[in-house]
Parts: structure tokens; sequence; C-alpha cells
């Protein structure tokens, strides 16, 4: 488990480019985290990193979008990134539903707390807690790596 303190959309940003630079075909990760916390502004670097082609933007509407990569990782090759809001889905089946190539693909989930359950055995959360006071644009993201039954 990894802790940060984030004080602008900058530094998430730069979050966002650290953390996709070691993700990896098969990933699913979890963005957990209030209204206007960074969630889509931490994917967009995530996404910078990956070498995601296209306007990394949140699929509210939508709820998936599917970005092909550059091929500047070549680790990366036939891998594409999946991202999901599932604010407006109601069960891990309705995830499931979506029919992501879950092992091809680097998926992150906004809103996704508990939509995990029998997708994968493992994946990353990542938590974003904000001021809500509203005196403060400080954001406390804490990373961690979860395995189903573990």
């Amino acid at each position: 488990m990894t802790k940060h303190t984030i004080e602008t959309p900058e530094a998430m940003h730069e979050l966002g480019l650290s953390l996709g630079s070691r993700f990896k075909a098969g990933d699913l990760i979890v963005l957990t985290g209030p209204l206007g916390a960074g969630k889509t502004t931490l994917t967009r670097g995530i996404g910078e990193a990956l070498g995601a082609i296209g306007n990394v933007s949140s699929p509210t509407f939508v709820i998936a979008r599917t970005h092909k990569l550059d091929g500047s990782r070549t680790d990366l090759a036939n891998t594409v990134l999946v991202h999901v809001d599932a604010y407006r889905l109601g069960s891990a089946a309705e995830l499931d539903d979506l029919d992501i190539d879950f092992e091809n693909s680097i998926t992150i989930v906004e809103w996704g707390k508990g939509f995990t359950d029998g997708i994968s055995d493992r994946w990353i959360e990542i938590e974003i807690e904000r001021d809500h006071t509203g005196e403060s644009e400080v954001r406390q993201v804490t990373v961690s790596e979860h395995k189903a039954n573990a």
C-alpha cells in the first residue's frame, strides 16, 4: 500500500503517469472517491503513460470507452485501455455483461468498489479522499493491491 498527498490537478496527472508506467495487460484498477476528487484526471495521466489513443474522458453516459494504445510500450502489444464508469451499474454481473477482455486489457473502473467480485482474482484499488468542507483542494490517495479470498 502506498499513500500520496496530492495538492494540484497537475500533481494528480503526474501520479497517473507514474502509476500507468507500471500497469500491464490484465490489470484491473478500481477508482473510488467522491465527485470531483480527480478520478478522471488520474485516468488521463494513466492513459498518457500507456500511450492511449484519443481523448481519455469520463465515460459517464456511454459507461465504457476503449482506447487502443500507440505501441510505444512493446510490452503492451495487443493491449487496450478500457475506462469504465460504473456509477449507473447495479452489480458486478452488469460489469461482466460489458464483455470486456480483461486478460488483454488494462481496465480502469471509476465508482468500481464492490464490482470486482467474480471478475478478477486480483485488482488494484485507488482511493481518493478530499476535504469535504471545501477548505482545501488537497487529496489523499491510497493505492493498494487486493486478491480475492485473501
